[in-house]
């Protein structure tokens, strides 16, 4: 056990104290009716980490994740930290080239795969030669391809003893980004560094977090335990994976959604009545608006009362939305979370039945400022927009990119501070109101305007179920603030409408100047926007109004 000063670090130390103290009627990971109790995957990812050690794994040795939601994910993980590997996030999505990229990259030693990419991973694993071990997760062995591993093999063959090995709170995890700004790049996370973001999140929460071994068991055994959480978004985001490994952490149980490919809401609130869910992590409306939708059209049909707080991030959540959601659970605490791969903290808003707070605004967190370009902090009230800085527990810097950590990892006045790129406002009171990402920033006739308080805006309207704002070029305003709507099933609105609706709720010049509808946004599965390729439908609607008239 690693233990530093009065401080716990290293996670594969805490997972083997948690393991120790858990029994056969405390469950770890629930998938539809498979339920794993914690000596079971404490067995079951020891075996796995002192098993591909055995092959050559070693310490430090990145480990890709090429995984949908499910019990492996995070048993492999606990290997991970376990056998000192560094943990790999993959998007599914990915084709060929990028899987390529994030592997050679990320210098993977031994990746997780689905059975159901196979095919995919053939076809690539000849051009990664640094690749020692393929692992195949899923059926039982009896067809895994000759290249690859059977995962059950590993888990099951041993005595799923705890390793005697020494580890260090100097051990990683990379969470790679989603590449919005050129190619994916791995923000790389110590074993101590992210414990500490732990840390002072729960201490905000919860008013405390243990600071030693004894503390952290106790609370495992007082409330840790008791957690069922559910990250209704992909374990291969941040949002998802942190929290997940938060609720393991603590001793929790981590229950995923059987059906993988789409969100499906009738099965999240039938798996919150049927197992207990404590707490579930979405991205925003993309995910809270069908959940809704559900409960509306079920009043009382499911039991609630275990729900204590529902978590987003990533993507604003609409205020009517959270409004809806309280209504059907008066208890929930509805914790809107800014934050970023590349660091997490810097603000919170929670929502519940007593309060609401605006969309968008957010409790600065104790470690951030808010800088300007130029690294002069801005004074709050003033109304000039910064950009937000997190001090503290911050990551190391990107992988293999020291030019790229240089621009999002500043240093001033000898603090360093992770600044991932989004633009606020600093009230009086040390509010900060969001107003979006600085790459997507529309600079239209010299005014900056953000496209994330104009989707809002256009969101708020009854008829709206999802709205994305791009700059398109434009001759007069240089660029012209475009919307792209998705109505709600059946509802009916027209652009002079959208338009005439945005102008009551913001400054005139910051309504759309075209807004075009699109049956799907096609958001990814963690919410986020592909603003790339609705700037391309924007200019090919705009092309076709053009050739009309």
């Amino acid at each position: 056990m690693l233990v530093m000063g009065n401080s716990i670090f290293n996670l594969g130390d805490m997972l083997d104290a948690v393991g120790r103290e858990l029994g056969a009627n405390d469950p770890a990971l629930i998938h539809g009716d498979r339920i794993v109790s914690w000596p079971e995957m404490t067995a079951r990812s020891n075996n796995v980490a002192r098993n591909l050690r055995a092959r050559g794994i070693e310490t430090g040795d990145k480990a890709g994740f090429y995984l949908r939601n499910q019990p492996e994910y995070m048993e492999a993980l606990a290997a991970c930290f376990k056998g000192r590997f560094t943990h790999v996030n993959v998007n599914y999505r990915y084709l060929d080239d990028e899987l390529t990229y994030i592997f050679d990259n990320s210098d993977s030693a031994v990746v997780f795969f689905d059975r159901e990419f196979r095919g995919n991973v053939e076809r690539v694993r000849t051009k990664l030669p640094k690749v020692k071990a393929w692992v195949e997760i899923g059926g039982d062995g009896s067809d895994t391809p000759d290249f690859a591993l059977t995962y059950e093999h590993l888990a099951s063959e041993g005595d799923g003893a705890p390793l005697d090995i020494e580890r260090s709170d100097d051990d990683q995890l990379f969470l790679y980004t989603g590449g919005t700004t050129g190619m994916p790049k791995g923000v790389m996370w110590s074993h101590r560094i992210w414990r500490e973001s732990s840390r002072e999140a729960m201490v905000k929460i919860y008013g405390f977090a243990p600071e030693n071994m004894d503390q952290h068991i106790a609370w495992t055994n007082e409330a840790g335990k008791l957690s069922r959480q559910l990250p209704a978004c992909p374990l291969m985001h941040g949002t998802g994976l942190f929290t997940a490994m938060g609720s393991m952490i603590a001793g929790g149980c981590i229950v995923t959604l059987q059906n993988t490919k789409t969100f499906d809401p009738v099965e999240l609130w039938e798996t919150v009545d049927r197992h207990g869910v404590t707490a579930m992590a979405i991205v925003g409306d993309a995910f809270a608006k069908p959940m809704l939708k559900v409960l509306e059209a079920n009043p009382g049909k499911y039991d609630l009362s275990s729900v204590q707080t529902i978590t987003s991030s990533g993507v604003m959540w609409s205020m009517e939305v959270k409004r809806g959601l309280i209504k059907h659970i008066p208890q929930v605490a509805l914790m809107d979370s800014f934050g970023a791969s590349e660091a997490v903290g810097f603000g919170m808003s929670v929502t519940t039945a007593e309060g609401v707070q605006q969309t968008a605004k957010f409790q600065i967190g104790d470690t951030c400022k808010v800088f300007t370009e130029d690294r002069r902090e801005v004074k709050p009230g003033s109304g000039e927009a910064g950009l937000i800085a997190r001090g503290g527990a911050v990551p190391l810097g990107y992988y293999k990119d020291p030019e790229k950590s240089a621009k999002t990892f500043w240093e001033v006045d000898g603090v360093r501070y992770a600044v991932p790129g989004d633009w606020c406002t600093v009230d009086e009171d040390g509010t900060i109101t969001l107003l979006g990402r600085g790459s997507n920033c529309i600079n239209s006739a010299g005014e900056k305007i953000y496209p994330e308080e104009v989707e809002e805006a256009l969101k708020n309207h009854e008829a709206v179920r999802d709205a994305l704002v791009v700059g398109l070029p434009d001759d007069k305003w240089g660029s012209a603030v475009t919307a792209v709507v998705e109505l709600n099933d059946g509802a009916k609105a027209d652009e002079d409408t959208l338009r005439s609706f945005v102008q009551t709720q913001l400054a005139r010049y910051k309504a759309p100047k075209r807004i075009f509808f699109k049956a799907d946004l096609g958001r990814a599965p963690n919410g986020k926007a592909d603003y790339k390729s609705i700037k391309a439908y924007a200019l090919e609607q705009a092309e076709t109004a053009a050739n009309m008239r």
